[in-house]
């Protein structure tokens, strides 16, 4: 392979893999928002949350597939608690309440994260199975990258699965059609978003792990990726997963190119792309005025 070509594929791939990455948190802030209402300024904070958990669970136990396993399920138990003891209470109240609420939240997982592991960086080891490169033609590539990718399309698969061809999922989807019948016919819509809210702080959780062994665990990378989620959620339209994933695939591909070509103006280009795609569709590629 032509190294200018090879050069191409290299960058293609690093930018699916961080424009994956990104699906996983912003399609559970998309799913809390599109099913429940609500804007969770706290989303990115389980991200990290969940990276330290991931941290902690490797100390312990020495696995990272462990560690994946357990640290996203810790985290969306802390969303459960947050949704049921504090947003619950004061959702008939409006959005602004909510806002102040996930603010507050965000702020107190921050200030614990500082409180029980401090302020001094972590790195977390890629896992030995996962270690090394892959030839793509005459391209040598991280083989943890790759799984990035495939993990990622396995969880937008399972999520499609769940939400589509089960009866849980089509509980869900009733819910927030009609919430009123739904409840009327016996299920408990309260019980239903409850658990939605715990599968959107979980898909944030996931990706919380899946990122740690190229990126520093440290107080400050909630505010990395969570400025990068809210953008693709506003871009492809509040509450649409698949304008999340190809907004995601497109930031991803802005990102990792715009760092090759034109990197002091790589920082701005995925506010441009914002910015240009809501001055022709102010509710973003997916989204529909209400």
């Amino acid at each position: 392979m032509d190294s200018t070509i090879a050069m191409y594929v290299a960058q293609f791939i690093n930018g699916m893999a961080y424009g994956m990455l990104l699906f996983l948190v912003a399609s559970g802030l998309t799913l809390i928002f599109g099913m429940m209402g609500i804007l969770n300024i706290a989303h990115a904070s389980f991200f990290m949350l969940s990276a330290y958990f991931c941290h902690t669970f490797l100390e312990l136990t020495g696995s990272f597939w462990l560690a994946l396993l357990l640290a996203p399920v810790v985290a969306a138990f802390f969303g459960i608690l947050c949704e049921r003891f504090l947003l619950r209470k004061i959702h008939a109240f409006g959005h602004i309440p909510e806002l102040l609420i996930t603010v507050g939240i965000s702020l107190v997982i921050l200030e614990g994260v500082k409180l029980f592991w401090g302020t001094e960086p972590f790195l977390v080891a890629t896992p030995k199975t996962l270690q090394g490169f892959i030839w793509i033609s005459d391209l040598k590539y991280p083989i943890y990258r790759v799984f990035i990718v495939g993990f990622a399309f396995f969880i937008l698969g399972l999520m499609a699965l769940v939400l589509y061809k089960t009866r849980l999922g089509m509980v869900v989807r009733a819910a927030v059609s009609d919430a009123d019948m739904v409840n009327a016919l016996g299920i408990n819509v309260p019980l239903v978003f409850m658990l939605v809210f715990g599968i959107g702080t979980w898909l944030a959780g996931l990706a919380g792990v899946i990122i740690t062994p190229i990126l520093t665990v440290f107080p400050g990378m909630a505010d990395q990726i969570g400025m990068d989620a809210f953008v693709v959620v506003v871009t492809g339209g509040f509450g649409s997963l698949i304008g999340a994933f190809i907004v995601s695939l497109c930031i991803g591909e802005l990102n990792s190119f715009g760092i090759q070509f034109i990197p002091k103006l790589a920082p701005v280009l995925m506010f441009t792309f914002m910015a240009v795609v809501l001055a022709f569709k102010p509710t973003g590629f997916f989204g529909e005025r209400e």
